[in-house]
């Protein structure tokens, strides 16, 4: 269905002549629907990717025929009907009250180009009640791999990723500079590339929403630890299975939950999202602060945010028709990672404060919201895959309650 959708709007775009239109659609992937309770969704990156390739873990809330559904967003203007979660209401859920420095970058890595990116950022900004973020007052960058403005082809749906990290990362760190590093390609050498140049060029946050197999990735491992650079890596969004670079020892692994309103102190309730990754590396050994039972080498997650599209957040980005863009609502580990991210950037806070920190932080009790529901996949009840008190795969140790855990 979504392959007939696609080659009915070529061939409409082409009978009016709108031929950059048409391209635009076929750069959408055959993603199959999925269904997240009564809410249809496809991720917008491929699953068909090779050795040494990444995909993009961003899932766009859509109707039954895969088309996206505009979304509008959480705390906008009183007059729209809100879809999709917005700055304050994540800000809420996680007890973030920081808002973070113009003195720090949080950088955001992926492939391929996105011309609209700015302009698309400032509407969300704008409409969300977020400080202006502009190339001309030097508090959005953005760069090619190599650091200079030679930006890469459009993707779309990689584009629409963009959106979302660039979204979640202004949500949860509303003063913090932003850096967009666009790569060549989903290439892990191209994508290790634009994390180097990132760090190199300040960031004390590095967010990577994508992830794909193991192997080939030991050769682009070392790109993913820097010293003081806090570097998030989404864990999935295809159930239990090990990903990279989040099974990377350096990074922090970012999980997924479902997040709803909640009658009880909180304000808010979280469960594991079925479609969150987690797992057991076959690569990478074993972190000497990792303290779980099963796993012999490196186990993601670490901790978890919002992922799943059915309590998906506002986006405002590409819509997929021609260079148009719109509100819509996404989910997947491609929100939690910049998500996560972003409070880093809000809290000041980079490698020191990492993964590391926050097994030895969680193991206390303190900072973290439990999340003991829900499962991601068939791991015979075990911890790897079903979320528990404590430690586990889908969720690591839960979701942030503040600065406490950091």
């Amino acid at each position: 269905m979504i392959r007939l959708f696609r080659r009915i709007a070529v061939l409409l775009l082409l009978a009016t002549g709108t031929l950059a239109a048409a391209q635009s659609v076929a750069n959408l992937p055959d993603a199959a629907i999925e269904r997240s309770g009564n809410v249809y969704h496809r991720a917008v990156c491929s699953r068909a990717i090779g050795q040494g390739e990444a995909r993009c873990m961003a899932h766009v809330r859509t109707d039954a025929y895969g088309r996206p559904l505009a979304g509008k967003p959480d705390g906008a203007a009183p007059n729209v009907t809100p879809s999709g979660y917005g700055p304050t209401a994540l800000r809420s859920a996680y007890n973030v009250t920081a808002t973070g420095s113009s003195a720090t970058v949080v950088a955001i890595v992926d492939a391929y180009g996105y011309p609209n990116a700015e302009s698309d950022l400032a509407t969300y900004r704008s409409t969300m009640g977020l400080p202006p973020c502009t190339s001309a007052s030097g508090c959005f960058i953005k760069l090619d791999q190599r650091g200079g403005t030679a930006y890469p082809r459009l993707n779309t749906g990689w584009a629409q990723e963009q959106a979302l990290d660039l979204d979640m990362a202004s949500a949860m760190c509303p003063n913090c500079r932003i850096m967009l590093v666009q790569s060549n390609s989903a290439s892990y050498a191209d994508l290790a590339t634009a994390v180097n140049l990132a760090a190199a060029r300040g960031a004390l946050v590095i967010s990577n929403s994508y992830g794909g197999g193991e192997s080939g990735s030991a050769s682009y491992n070392s790109a993913y630890t820097h010293p003081g650079v806090a570097i998030t890596a989404s864990t999935g969004d295809s159930g239990y299975g090990a990903s990279f670079p989040a099974t990377s020892p350096g990074v922090i692994a970012v999980g997924g939950t479902s997040l709803v309103r909640a009658a009880n102190t909180r304000g808010w309730s979280e469960s594991a999202w079925s479609g969150g990754g987690s797992g057991c590396s076959s690569t990478y050994a074993k972190p000497v602060w990792q303290t779980d039972g099963l796993c012999a080498r490196r186990m993601e997650a670490d901790l978890s945010a919002v992922a799943d599209p059915a309590t998906g957040v506002a986006v405002y980005g590409p819509t997929g028709i021609g260079s148009k863009s719109g509100w819509l609502v996404f989910g997947g580990t491609s929100v939690s990672a910049p998500l996560i991210g972003g409070i880093y950037g809000a809290l000041g806070l980079g490698a020191a404060n990492g993964a590391s920190k926050i097994w030895a932080t969680a193991a206390t009790g303190t900072g973290f919201n439990d999340v003991t529901v829900g499962s991601n996949g068939a791991c015979s009840g075990l911890y790897l895959c079903t979320a528990g008190v404590g430690y586990d795969g889908p969720t690591g140790w839960g979701s942030p309650s503040g600065a406490a855990g950091f």
